[in-house]
């Protein structure tokens, strides 16, 4: 008949239609992992390589870093890591580290993590506020207090589903960030060592205060700890995301 319309069903012969209700389902919520420790821990190599065991697997993946991670972001990194800022009479208050380290955050929660997070994807993100509690709050002497405060009001109180803590031996990791530093920057001209310039009391500080947040969050915090080889501590790490993808059934 002229003008008629024909509607084509929309799943093929032996097949069951969606109903409305599956189509309507909203998608998974991806899974939020961090990674944690002093720098010259290891961090980047093992995200680097978990990044690719998720990969192979085929489950999508978003890899960030804290500060930076996002155009803001790497603006208030130079800041926060060059080390010419200290050179004046008064340097950068410990109130003003702590709150540019969580503007970095806020524009990258905004931006990159919960986007990635909403779509489904796993991000992996070189530091979070586990950093800022250790560094300003245990470093830096400004408390616990304080830093989880800022963590619930300017961060919504996002929680990573993992946490992975590498703890190698204290006077290793240092000596390896400083060669690393003096490497990066006779390459690159940017002298990202404000930090490593600190007392080894300040790195003292900041170990323990990560040792008390694994105590505090074993759930959440798994501590990979003493002198491992790369693998080893690779095998640890895909063992700790292995166990969290399966139950969130990923």
């Amino acid at each position: 008949m002229r003008g008629e319309r024909i509607l084509k069903p929309a799943h093929l012969p032996g097949q069951n239609p969606a109903s409305p209700d599956d189509r309507l389902k909203p998608m998974p919520r991806g899974r939020f992992i961090t990674f944690e420790g002093l720098d010259g821990s290891g961090k980047t190599t093992q995200i680097r390589r978990l990044a690719a065991w998720l990969e192979r697997r085929g489950h999508p993946i978003v890899v960030t870093r804290q500060p930076g991670g996002t155009a803001t972001g790497d603006r208030i990194r130079e800041i926060l890591l060059d080390a010419r800022v200290d050179s004046g009479s008064a340097g950068l208050a410990p109130m003003a580290e702590m709150a540019l380290m969580f503007a970095d955050r806020a524009q990258a929660i905004a931006e990159v993590i919960e986007p990635a997070l909403e779509a489904g994807k796993i991000v992996l993100c070189d530091r979070f506020t586990d950093s800022s509690e250790a560094y300003q709050g245990g470093g830096r002497g400004l408390g616990s207090e304080k830093i989880l405060a800022m963590h619930r009001l300017i961060c919504g109180n996002l929680q990573p589903d993992l946490t992975l803590l590498l703890l190698p031996g204290f006077e290793a990791s240092l000596a390896r960030a400083r060669r690393r530093n003096r490497r990066d920057e006779a390459r690159t001209g940017k002298n990202e060592s404000r930090f490593e310039a600190e007392e080894d009391a300040f790195f003292r500080r900041v170990w323990e205060k990560y040792r008390e947040i694994a105590a505090r969050e074993p759930e959440r915090v798994v501590r990979i700890e003493g002198d491992l080889t790369i693998d080893e501590v690779h095998e640890q790490i895909v063992e700790a995301v292995a166990e969290l993808l399966v139950t969130a059934g990923t």
